[in-house]
């Protein structure tokens, strides 16, 4: 018979898989702790695991653990090593792959997935390259799961030529393999070569499917992402939470709302949780189609917001003409301990510009660095110099271009003869357009606007002027165009 001792530790080893916190691990590391049994390879592994790799874990704790450990196995090593390449921190995950060779353990296939995903986060390329030698000379180069991972990480590094060499020099590609070298088309802005393979992939799954539709998105072709999003319904393929973020994005910016409510039905209908990002996304769809009602009314219904869905309804508000209810929603945001970023900040501005709250805007700029420590990007100066210009504070505004720490681009300067026009101060005008050209920020529109401010008070000579500059350097008003924010 057992002695006592070794039947507690027989019964907290079998408790290990079925742990759910932290602190029961922590309880059963002790028990094992106190009878000996935690110098037991596995035993010690399966606490390392969990407290490395689930969400309920503790890293630190792990990594301690680890280092106490007399007797470590391969499995313990990697699982260290995926802890800190999931966690983003991917020089200490190498610091251990060193520390691991110098302890004359040698890596497998699943320790150079775990490298090449931290290379991946990294961005490194000397590094990625560095670690595709350490996986030629261990002998795993040729295993179909660090294949996969040494593609993903070329495409990652941008080294798309590389990428496809591994790609096509491969006999067992599959799914994962096509939609890694797709995803890395698609992040160079290669789109037409991403979307060849995706079409000549022989199997696809949601991921493939996902990774074409954010594709689109990102460079801004909404038509073909919706299109390639209904192909995906229509093809048998369950939309997953990415292809319907993607598809809601090409809804808001095509302004296509009946669509747009259908792939909220289709949320409701398969009951799916609307959680932060797809209610983030449900929110600007349905405020950048003009049911700032219907969006107002999904930010009431989560129970868990932050700051993109503050920010998203915030401009929606702005956008709709509810400048005091964006600024009052602000207001509940900091009140939540919410922290604002900058695009936060950029979406206060405008709702303050918009309904002319000088004096609210000025103290939202001067909050922005004061309190949360956010330097004020060139978007955040065309903001306020719209504030100050359309509010007729021209010296004010005219100020803040000349102070202000970045280079000026053409929305804070258009902003600017934007409120000189407003306000008739032609010679403002004249010296913004002069800024314009300095700047090499030349634009058709801009020239328009001068000549026609110069005829409102009657300056034909100086419209002749502006004119025949015009077609000297053949500069032609484009219909429908303007630089002009409204």
């Amino acid at each position: 018979m057992l002695p006592p001792k070794y039947k507690a530790s027989h019964k907290s080893l079998f408790l290990l898989d079925r742990c759910l916190t932290l602190l029961q691990i922590k309880q059963i590391q002790s028990r094992l702790t106190v009878s000996g049994t935690i110098k037991d390879p596995y035993a010690a592994s399966k606490i390392v695991s969990f407290c490395a790799i689930s969400d309920s874990g503790d890293l630190s704790h792990a990594y301690n653990l680890f280092l106490r450990l007399q007797r470590r196995s391969t499995f313990i090593w990697n699982t260290m090593i995926r802890a800190f390449a999931d966690k983003n921190e991917p020089m200490r995950a190498f610091t251990l792959y060193k520390h691991m060779l110098d302890s004359n353990f040698l890596p497998n296939n699943y320790t150079f997935s775990f490298l090449f995903k931290a290379c991946s986060d990294f961005n490194d390329l000397p590094l990625a390259l560095a670690c595709h030698g350490q996986a030629i000379r261990f002998g795993w180069v040729s295993h179909h799961f660090v294949q996969n991972g040494l593609l993903h990480l070329f495409a990652a590094c941008g080294c798309m030529n590389s990428a496809r060499k591994l790609f096509d020099a491969s006999s067992n590609r599959d799914v994962i393999t096509w939609t890694a070298l797709i995803h890395g088309y698609l992040e160079s802005g290669q789109v037409l070569i991403a979307r060849q393979l995706f079409d000549e992939m022989p199997e696809k799954n949601a991921v493939s499917w996902s990774a074409m539709i954010t594709g689109y998105v990102k460079v801004g072709l909404f038509k073909e992402a919706l299109e390639l999003f209904n192909a995906m319904n229509t093809s048998g393929f369950l939309p997953n939470i990415a292809s319907i973020i993607g598809a809601l994005t090409a809804c808001a910016f095509l302004g296509s709302l009946d669509e747009g409510r259908r792939i909220h039905a289709y949320i409701n209908r398969k009951k799916m949780e609307v959680d932060r990002i797809l209610g983030a996304a449900l929110i600007d769809m349905y405020s950048k189609c003009g049911c700032i009602e219907r969006a107002c009314s999904i930010f009431d219904e989560l129970t868990d917001r932050d700051v993109y869905v503050y920010t998203c309804l915030i401009s929606g508000l702005a956008n709709h003409g509810q400048s005091s209810s964006a600024v009052q929603l602000f207001e509940r945001m900091e009140e939540e301990g919410v922290v604002p970023n900058q695009v936060t900040f950029i979406s206060v501005l405008n709702a303050c510009s918009r309904m002319g709250m000088v004096d609210e805007g000025l103290r939202v700029f001067e909050k922005m660095s004061k309190i949360y420590g956010i330097e004020a990007q060139v978007q955040h100066y065309g903001c306020l110099v719209d504030l100050l210009g359309r509010a007729g504070r021209l010296e004010e505004a005219r100020k803040v271009l000349k102070d202000m720490p970045v280079v000026p681009d053409s929305y804070v300067l258009g902003a600017l003869l934007n409120a000189s026009m407003i306000h008739n101060d032609v010679e403002l005008g004249k010296q913004t357009v002069e800024r314009f050209t300095q700047l090499s920020l030349e634009h058709q529109g801009v020239h328009v606007v001068l000549s026609n401010m110069y005829a409102s008070t009657n300056r034909w000579d100086d419209v002749a002027r502006i004119r025949k500059g015009m077609e000297d350097k053949k500069v032609r008003k484009t219909p429908g165009s303007s630089l002009i924010a409204g």
